[in-house]
C-alpha cells in the first residue's frame, strides 16, 4: 500500500460552481461501492477559515479557496480518470484537451493548511477588562489562552470565590 500511495499524485477537477461539496460527497461514496481506496486516496475542497465581526460578535466562516475545484489525489488510471470525470457535477480535468495534469509538489505545498495568524498582546497571567457583553467591565485574570478558538479563560470573583469565565479575544482588553 505504501508504494502504491506514493505513486499518486494530485489532481485538479473542474465542477459547477457551488456543487464542490456534493461532488466531494458523491465521488467518496462512489469510491466506496467500487472499492477504489486503493487508487482514489482523497478528495478535498480547500479552503481557508476567515472571523468575520459583525455587530460585535465573530463568526468564523470557512471559504473556498478555489471556487468551482475539487483537489483528488489518485493514482491516474484509465478507471479512475473514468469515475472522477464522471461524477455528477464535475465538468473535467484541468489539463490541456482531456490529458489530467498533476499538480507539482511545490503547488501541492503551497496548498497546506494555512493556519489563520493570531495576534494578541496578554499573556497567561495578565489582568483585564471585560469590553463587551454580559461580564461587561469586570476585571479578571487570564488563566488559560487558547489560540485556536481565540478565546481567554479569565478568573472572576464571583459570590466569594473565584469562577473561570472563556470569553473570545475581541471581548476583553489588557488594563
Amino acid at each position: 500500500m505504501a508504494e502504491t500511495n506514493s505513486e499518486a499524485k494530485w489532481y485538479v477537477a473542474h465542477t459547477y460552481s457551488g456543487y464542490e461539496n456534493k461532488v466531494k460527497v458523491d465521488l467518496e461514496k462512489t469510491i466506496e461501492n467500487r472499492g477504489l481506496e486503493d487508487r482514489i486516496f482523497e478528495v478535498s475542497v480547500p479552503v481557508q477559515s476567515t472571523v468575520e465581526l459583525k455587530n460585535g460578535v465573530e463568526t468564523v466562516v470557512d471559504r473556498k479557496i478555489f471556487p468551482g475545484y475539487v483537489l483528488v489525489k489518485m493514482i491516474m488510471d484509465d478507471e479512475t480518470w473514468y469515475v472522477v470525470r464522471n461524477t455528477r457535477g464535475v465538468t473535467g480535468f484541468v489539463g490541456p484537451g482531456s490529458k489530467p495534469v498533476p499538480l507539482s509538489d511545490e503547488e501541492v505545498a503551497k496548498l497546506g493548511s494555512h493556519d489563520q495568524e493570531v495576534t494578541f498582546n496578554f499573556a497567561e497571567g495578565d489582568t483585564v477588562v471585560v469590553t463587551q457583553g454580559a461580564w461587561k467591565d469586570t476585571v479578571g485574570v487570564i488563566r488559560t489562552i487558547n489560540t485556536g478558538k481565540r478565546s481567554v479563560t479569565i478568573a472572576v470573583e464571583m459570590f466569594g470565590r473565584e469562577t473561570p469565565v472563556e470569553l473570545s479575544f475581541a471581548e476583553v482588553k489588557q488594563l
